[in-house]
């Protein structure tokens, strides 16, 4: 990042990790070697993880300052007067008394939702009403932007950044900005390689995140996408892990991680948390990496513009 800080290249992303299993999933990942966790309010899970983190402190697996510890501002937290309230609620419940990264979790303002009606607020403005809708409300990135500094200057948060943005939003909010975006996290895998997107945050010394570093697997569950959609399923990402002696997994997040980005896959199993980590003993030929950089053919599961209207009767498209 600008600021010479480099965040850990493979982090263990908790969205929908079930929150029985959160806080050992939590305890498991830091003995395997795991410092880097990506979490967010709107996982729901936070309480859990706080509860993982603080045996990991007390065990003594790792100190604090080795823990990169990431969450982000939701929807309904846009406005500057909440901006504070959202990451001072999700410091307590993951028992920290700072984060390394608060991101903007998505360009998305929505109505405020208080936490004593519904916390996480998700998406719909009220579940109960007839139909339930997501409700904008007119807030600029700017006010929220301006927020989101006075977290670092308080001592509350060490780095800022967002998340889902494109490229003219984030030079938009470079060109006001006090404290620079540090990170950058948007969905990226093989068929969705974002290489502009990439290359610009190079160019701004911004670090760039990969969530959904797999692709379809993350999705399949929610009908968001099909089995069939994998990359893991292309032959000649079975073939590369062959001649590697790596899972088609390990290959595909090694891929990631050559380009110069940090990726954060989720699994619920110790051995699947093992092979995701273990991704720095071995590289991928030029002719490798450019084999499953081929297959980028701009497909995004995870798209406001699509699932906002199909899910929360409310058209959103963000990235057009």
């Amino acid at each position: 990042m600008k600021n010479q800080l480099c965040i850990p290249s493979v982090g263990l992303g908790f969205w929908k990790i079930p929150n029985a299993s959160t806080a050992e999933l939590s305890v498991q990942a830091a003995k395997l070697g795991y410092r880097h966790f990506d979490c967010a309010s709107d996982y729901g899970n936070e309480p859990e993880v706080g509860q993982g983190i603080e045996k990991i402190l007390q065990d003594g697996l790792c100190r604090r300052e080795e823990l990169w510890v990431t969450s982000k501002l939701w929807n309904t937290f846009h406005r500057k007067e909440h901006v504070r309230l959202a990451c001072e609620r999700s410091l307590k419940d993951l028992r920290l008394d700072y984060l390394d990264l608060y991101l903007i979790h998505f360009p998305i303002a929505l109505a405020y939702v208080p936490f004593e009606h519904r916390y996480p607020a998700g998406w719909y403005f009220d579940p109960e009403s007839a139909p339930p809708k997501m409700i904008p409300d007119p807030v600029s990135i700017g006010e929220t932007w301006e927020a989101m500094e006075r977290l670092v200057e308080a001592g509350l948060v060490r780095n800022i950044g967002v998340s889902n943005f494109g490229v003219s939003l984030i030079r938009d909010l470079l060109s006001y900005a006090r404290i620079r975006p540090g990170v950058l996290q948007v969905e990226s895998h093989p068929y969705l390689t974002q290489t502009k997107l990439l290359r610009y945050c190079q160019q701004e010394q911004i670090a760039f995140t990969a969530f959904s570093p797999l692709g379809a697997p993350s999705y399949v569950s929610l009908g968001m996408a099909k089995a069939s959609e994998s990359v893991l399923e292309q032959p000649d990402v079975q073939k590369i892990a062959q001649q590697v002696g790596r899972t088609p997994a390990q290959v595909v997040l090694r891929w990631g991680i050559q380009r110069g980005t940090s990726v954060i896959p989720k699994t619920q199993t110790v051995q699947r948390l093992g092979e995701n980590l273990r991704l720095h003993d071995f590289e991928l030929t030029e002719q490798q990496m450019a084999t499953i950089g081929q297959f980028d053919r701009g497909q995004r599961f995870n798209d406001p513009g699509a699932f906002c209207e199909q899910a929360f009767g409310c058209y959103y498209p963000i990235y057009e």
